[in-house]
């Protein structure tokens, strides 16, 4: 076991907003393997892919994988495949416009505001690639794949690799300030009130279906999700089926100068994130006074009262069977207890979309028996029974 002390990022004084970004094509107008290294090794871009994508598919293998070793074949006889080379060959990535200044001009937006701007990188992209662009610094971690170097500087085996499905975890690392990729206390649950970023103050900004899972973790959690695309060819065929898919909530052109429409967009949601977090602060004291009173209460009393606020506090499916699981033990519930319950499966969407699960069906029939009726109770009664159809 490694002896390893990891640093945690605490909830700060000013609320934070996390705005997270994939590279290529986000902040780039192109991949940035295609700005250079491929052509250093005499291919054509679009024959790399392919040849990649084949690759990929004969071997049953992760698509980035298949990408990071042809890059270190292909390196053989014609350059040192080294951290430097990757580095250099990042320094001649070309940027969309604006990018240069975006991000301390947004932090100092924020700073005016009292939010803390914070950048992240989530990238499918090379690490030691974007270490080498002009903008490497701006950002609090750089989440990418990577290679690991022998005693010689050589890259020789994949380090980290990041693909579409696991670029998620790096949004759950952000959102309790446990940064470091080796850290295990990210799987460690946290007060709703301590997290550091909640995902209503992140912002995901990409241009494909590979940043389709971080986009809709972020939208189902009350975040931003924003697609970005070439304002010069203007090509929008990929953010309209993101936004028909419900995946994303705005689309602009990936100009990142003052003034752009993603500029006026990203300080409008700094300006929400402002006022919302002064009604989440007034929330969290009302939930600790009611938490103050409560101790006064039975056992019984607290102990349901602290599995409604589980149940509404629940970011998984997986929490939320397990609360589920609970409630089911107890038999009689009050009539404004059943409409605080009806009225979170209708508002958390970890408890809606699994309204259908014998588990949670079962447990909320057994509140609409003798429930009085009510608007939320009919909702409710009309789903079951709709899920039940499908």
């Amino acid at each position: 076991m490694s002896s390893k002390v990891f640093e945690r990022r605490y909830k700060e004084d000013r609320p934070v907003l996390a705005i997270c970004y994939d590279f290529d094509k986000t902040l780039s107008p192109d991949d940035m393997q295609a700005q250079g290294y491929i052509q250093s090794v005499g291919y054509d871009v679009g024959e790399f892919w392919k040849e990649t994508n084949e690759l990929a598919e004969g071997n049953e293998m992760d698509q980035n994988l298949a990408y990071m070793l042809k890059m270190v074949r292909e390196a053989e006889g014609n350059i040192v495949f080294s951290r430097k080379t990757l580095e250099e060959y990042g320094s001649r990535v070309t940027l969309f416009p604006g990018v240069e200044s975006w991000f301390s001009r947004i932090r100092k937006y924020g700073a005016e505001k009292g939010v803390i701007i914070e950048h992240y990188i989530i990238s499918s992209g090379l690490r030691e690639m974007i270490e080498g662009t002009r903008v490497a610094g701006e950002f609090e971690k750089i989440y990418a794949s990577s290679f690991y170097y022998n005693e010689r500087g050589i890259a020789v085996w994949p380090a980290q690799v990041i693909n579409y499905t696991n670029k998620t975890q790096f949004l759950f690392r952000i959102e309790k300030g446990v940064l470091d990729v080796n850290d295990t206390t990210v799987n460690d649950s946290f007060p709703p009130e301590d997290i550091r970023v909640p995902f209503r103050n992140m912002v995901y900004i990409g241009d494909s279906d590979t940043d389709v899972p971080c986009m809709k973790l972020v939208n189902s959690n009350g975040g931003h999700s924003i697609g970005v695309f070439n304002a010069e060819t203007k090509d929008k065929t990929k953010v309209h089926k993101m936004m028909r898919d419900r995946r994303i909530r705005y689309f602009v052109p990936a100009d990142y100068t003052e003034g752009s429409e993603l500029d006026v967009l990203v300080k409008a949601i700094i300006d929400r994130t402002a006022t919302n977090e002064v009604l989440e602060s007034i929330y969290y004291e009302c939930k600790r006074e009611n938490a103050d009173a409560e101790s006064h209460s039975s056992a019984d009393e607290q102990r349901r009262s602290d599995l409604i606020m589980a149940l509404e506090e629940s970011h998984s499916f997986a929490q939320t069977h397990k609360v589920i699981a609970e409630l089911s033990e107890i038999s009689e519930w009050s009539d404004e207890e059943k409409e605080i319950l009806f009225g979170i499966a209708l508002s958390n969407s970890q408890v809606y979309y699994i309204l259908s699960d014998s588990d949670v069906t079962e447990f909320y029939r057994m509140l609409l028996c003798d429930a009085r009726i009510s608007d939320a109770a009919l909702a409710i009664k009309s789903e079951i029974e709709k899920k039940a159809l499908q």
